[in-house]
């Protein structure tokens, strides 16, 4: 999806389908291989085909396709069919890493071909493009005026910023959100625009010197090298180069005999040493491309991990954490929360009273911001001594969609204040919350940021709420957790994995039953708020939209 905005603000939009936007982005390195050899994939290779054309339906293009999220409509919902299952575990710390494909070969050798093709046949979401054509140099005025006469050599080392890609892919590999550059191949710069590209499971990595430098094959799970033959790379390049590049033949002739020809033989051909694997015919070797479509699923699959189970076993008759603050029960609040928690209540009832308990829980929680003390004058003509946030801007990020409630009382507390969204579903297959779709305002990380939900059990999802800010370089003390209702079990969970992360409630309950439902609770808030009621085969749990 391109950017969106929310009603306040630009924000940066990341479905889940696409594993975030990349442009075109690369990499290069020398030693090391994947720790993961490739043994065990043989005896899978005869019993299916996916990468065959009658097979292989195109579900997913590059990182920068358009298309919008997997999802179905029933006529009370929407609900996304493809998220990313955790990346951390129960410390909130980074467990798996993701897992990076290295494509190597000759200009115009199909290396995007192969990649698109392992795109479609893996059929896992979140999987990132990145060529290393994004990471050109940017041309001084002398090398501009070569590049214009065919003079100057992309395809020599030097012609890259090794060390921007080494250091974006190593972020991305880590699972942080990174900035990718975008590079204008006729004007021979950087445009302004960088692309945000997170949450990768599986990043594929493509360029022509993608096996010549150390650090970067450091980085490469798996090693490609597309070998095709030289005179149809060349009518490729002729190809691409006039008709997307504005290059004339004579000029195409002359930069490929000069540096594209020679730099294959000395830069690029050497490195097919180091591949795990080389792809004859490219794009067209079904065979190959099975082989490694069935590797990077068993990788996989020895990577998941369980988070949701591990929380509910965990922490068990420990004292309440101290950054957890929760409201005074106060005559007023306990009253509200007796009609918000009565089944007999009807809807117009429960949410005005439940807006009401928002407005209180936002202006608790703003007490916790840091204040500078300020003078001012009075209109009197006296001086008042009072306080004032120094600087930081708040951002709202509400956890979709019962935590979207909680929006409207911000607004009318926080005057013009920024506002982000992310969705997270519970698998019912594996129990397990998943990504499916974020957009967070830009250059968020400076912000203190309040995230909302409405009730929170097992803390699974506000666990990966965090983890996601946390990508995004906000810092854990700056992460202000909301919440009308809480379980024990949910601020343990948070506190535990995130101890300087505040937490703030109306009220903690002490009890999770066997299908993470709070108890006494408050039933499905997002059904009572909005006035759905779950079909039978769909149900919401107390934080997040389940499928």
């Amino acid at each position: 999806m391109e950017q969106a905005s929310t009603s306040d603000s630009k924000a940066e939009e990341q479905p889940a389908d696409e594993g975030v936007e990349a442009d075109r982005s690369m990499s290069r390195s020398d030693s090391g291989s994947g720790d993961d050899s490739l043994d065990g994939l043989q005896h899978h290779v005869a019993t299916r085909c996916p990468l065959t054309p009658s097979l292989s339906p195109r579900k997913r293009t590059m990182s920068q396709s358009k298309t919008e999220p997997p999802l179905l409509r029933t006529n009370k919902r929407t609900i996304y069919t493809a998220g990313r299952p955790p990346w951390y575990n129960v410390t909130g710390t980074t467990f798996k890493e993701a897992f990076v494909i290295g494509l190597c070969g000759g200009s115009a050798s199909g290396k995007t071909t192969v990649a698109n093709k392992i795109i479609e046949a893996l059929d896992v979401p979140w999987v990132v493009l990145l060529s290393m054509d994004s990471f050109y140099k940017v041309l001084n005025k002398e090398e501009q005026e070569l590049a214009a006469k065919n003079e100057y050599n992309f395809d020599h080392p030097d012609a890259f910023d090794f060390e921007l890609l080494v250091t974006v892919l190593r972020k991305l590999k880590k699972g942080k959100s990174i900035k990718v550059p975008v590079y204008d191949f006729t004007s021979h710069c950087r445009r302004k625009e960088w692309k945000t590209v997170y949450g990768a499971n599986v990043v594929i990595f493509e360029g022509i010197l993608a096996f010549a430098n150390k650090e970067l094959l450091k980085l490469l799970d798996m090693k490609v090298f597309v070998d095709t033959d030289s005179d149809i790379r060349l009518i490729r390049r002729l190809k691409r180069d006039i008709s997307h590049r504005g290059r004339d033949i004579s000029g195409i002739i002359k930069q490929y005999n000069k540096f594209v020809k020679p730099a294959f033989e000395q830069y690029i051909e050497p490195t097919v040493q180091v591949a795990d694997i080389v792809v004859p015919r490219g794009g067209e070797n079904f065979v190959a491309l099975d082989l490694i479509v069935q590797h990077v699923h068993s990788q996989l699959e020895k990577r998941e991990i369980t988070v949701r189970s591990a929380l509910a076993s965990a922490h068990q008759g420990q004292p309440l954490p101290t950054t957890l603050s929760v409201m005074e029960s106060t005559p007023q609040v306990r009253g509200m929360h007796t009609i918000i928690r009565n089944k007999e209540t009807n809807r117009d009832e429960f949410i005005f009273y439940s807006k009401r308990l928002m407005r209180l829980l936002i202006e608790h929680a703003l007490s916790f911001l840091p204040l500078k003390p300020v003078s001012v004058e009075t209109p009197q003509g006296g001086v008042y001594d009072g306080k004032r946030l120094g600087g930081q801007q708040i951002t709202g990020v509400s956890i979709l969609r019962a935590g979207e409630t909680m929006e409207q009382a911000l607004r009318a507390v926080c005057k013009d204040i920024r506002l982000g969204k992310i969705l997270i579903q519970t698998n019912h297959d594996t129990g397990e919350p998943e990504l499916h779709y974020l957009r967070l305002p830009k250059d968020i990380s400076e912000d203190y940021v309040i995230l909302m939900d409405s009730t929170v059990s097992t803390g699974a999802a506000a666990l990966m709420a965090v983890r996601v800010l946390l990508d995004h370089d906000v810092a854990e003390d700056k992460i202000f957790v909301l919440s009308l209702l809480m379980a024990e079990m949910g601020v343990h969970s948070v506190a535990y994995a995130f101890p300087k992360v505040r937490i703030i409630t109306t009220a903690v309950d002490k009890e999770v039953n066997e299908q993470f439902h709070i108890i006494p609770g408050i039933g499905n808030f997002g059904d009572r708020y909005f006035g759905t009621d779950a079909p039978s085969d769909w149900c919401e749990s107390d934080e997040g939209m389940d499928f």
